[in-house]
C-alpha cells in the first residue's frame, strides 16, 4: 500500500512516500481502506520526536481518517465490507477500571493512531471495530475525517469536563486551529458568549463568521488578558480553552471566581510559571483534557452528521504531498483542518 512514513525523527525531509505492507485485521479489528485523513499538531510532534519516544519504524503518522471497510477480522459482527466509516483514533483496552467506567480516554493502556500506533497517512489502517462509526449517505468523507478528533476533543473539554452552560463567557485562545474552530462552533451551539484571541485581523474575521462575539488581536494589544477582562465588563471568563500551553498564566488571569481552565494541549511548549494566588483566591479549576470517550464521540459526531456542527476545512492535499500539508500546518497558515485525499 502507499503510505507516508518516516524511519527517523527530524524535519519535513524525513517523510517518505513509500510502498509498505498492507496490514491485516486481528480479532475484533477491521481493515479500513482510507479515502481521507486529516492533520493535527501531534503529527508534527511525533515526527520531530521527544526523549523516550519508542516507535516501530517505519512509522505512519495520522489520527483522523475516513473511508470504507475493506475486510473484517475474526469475531467482528454488525459490520459489512463496503460500509463508509469514520474512525475514532483513541484506542483503549476495554478492560481496565477506566474503560469499564466509561472513561476510556483515561485507559491504562491508551494509544492514539499515528502517535503510538500506525496511523492514517496511508491507503489502509487497522482499527478495533468499536472505534468505527457509520457515515450517513450524502456526508463527505473529507468532512468526517476533519471533524473526528478535534470535535471529540472540544466536546469532551467544553461539555464533559468544562460544563459550559448557555450565556456563560468562554474564551478560546487562538482563532484558527482545528480544536479552536471546533470549540467556537460548539460554544455557539451551546449559546455561550464567545471571546477569541487571534494573531491577526484576517483570522479573527473568520472566527467571527463562525460565531465568535468578541475578538481580540494579540498583535495589537500589550496584555490581552486585561483586554478580555475589560471587554467582559470586568466579569471575567467562566471557561477558558487553552491548547497553547505557554499562554496559561494569561488564561488564568482572565478567569472569574469559580472559573474552569481547560488545558487541552501545549502547541507552544509544555512548561510555564503560574501565580498560585489566582488559583486559590478565585476558586479556579485547572482541568486537563485529552481527546474524549466513545460516548462523547458518538454524541458529537451525530451532531456533525446532522449538520448542527460543521467542520472547517482549510485545504485538501493529495496523500503524496503530505510534506506540503505539514509545512502549512507548521507555519500556522491554516484556518481549520488540513485534509489529505487518498485516491
Amino acid at each position: 500500500m502507499k503510505a507516508i512514513a518516516f524511519h527517523e525523527h527530524g524535519n519535513l525531509d524525513v517523510l517518505k512516500y513509500a510502498d509498505l505492507p498492507e496490514p491485516e485485521p486481528g480479532p475484533g479489528e477491521v481493515l479500513v481502506r482510507l479515502h481521507s485523513a486529516a492533520l493535527n499538531h501531534v503529527d508534527l510532534f511525533v515526527r520531530a520526536g521527544w526523549p523516550g519516544i519508542r516507535l516501530k519504524y517505519p512509522h505512519i503518522l495520522g489520527a483522523d481518517g475516513a473511508g470504507v471497510i475493506a475486510s473484517l477480522g475474526p469475531g467482528v459482527t454488525g459490520w459489512q465490507t463496503g460500509e463508509r466509516v469514520v474512525i475514532n483514533a483513541n484506542i483503549s483496552c476495554g478492560k481496565c477500571e477506566y474503560c469499564l467506567a466509561g472513561q476510556d480516554n483515561r485507559c491504562l493502556e491508551w494509544n492514539l493512531l499515528g502517535e503510538t500506533l500506525p496511523g492514517t497517512y496511508a491507503e489502509y489502517v487497522v482499527v478495533p471495530a468499536l472505534n468505527l462509526m457509520r457515515i450517513p449517505a450524502g456526508f463527505g468523507e473529507n468532512e468526517a475525517a476533519a471533524a473526528s478528533l478535534v470535535f471529540l476533543t472540544a466536546w469532551h473539554s467544553l461539555v464533559t469536563r468544562g460544563n459550559l452552560q448557555p450565556a456563560q463567557n468562554v474564551l478560546v485562545i487562538g482563532a484558527s486551529g482545528g480544536v479552536n474552530t471546533a470549540s467556537i462552533l460548539i460554544a455557539r451551539y451551546l449559546h455561550a458568549k464567545i471571546y477569541v484571541i487571534g494573531s491577526n485581523a484576517d483570522k479573527l474575521a473568520r472566527a467571527e463568521a463562525l460565531g465568535a462575539d468578541v475578538l481580540i488581536d494579540r498583535s495589537q494589544v500589550e496584555d490581552w488578558s486585561r483586554e478580555v477582562y475589560l471587554a467582559s465588563d470586568k466579569r471575567g471568563m467562566d471557561v477558558v480553552v487553552d491548547n497553547v500551553g505557554s499562554t496559561l498564566p494569561q488564561s488564568i488571569r482572565t478567569a472569574r471566581k469559580g472559573g474552569r481552565i481547560l488545558i487541552v494541549g501545549n502547541t507552544a511548549g509544555p512548561q510555564v510559571a503560574i501565580d498560585n494566588r489566582y488559583i486559590f483566591s478565585r476558586h479556579l479549576s485547572l482541568l486537563g483534557s485529552t481527546m474524549g470517550t466513545k460516548a462523547d464521540f458518538r454524541t458529537v459526531m451525530q451532531l456533525v452528521f446532522a449538520g448542527q456542527l460543521s467542520p472547517v476545512i482549510d485545504q485538501v492535499f493529495p496523500l503524496a504531498e503530505a510534506r506540503l500539508a505539514q509545512a502549512r500546518l507548521e507555519a500556522g497558515d491554516q484556518f481549520g483542518k488540513i485534509v489529505l485525499s487518498i485516491p
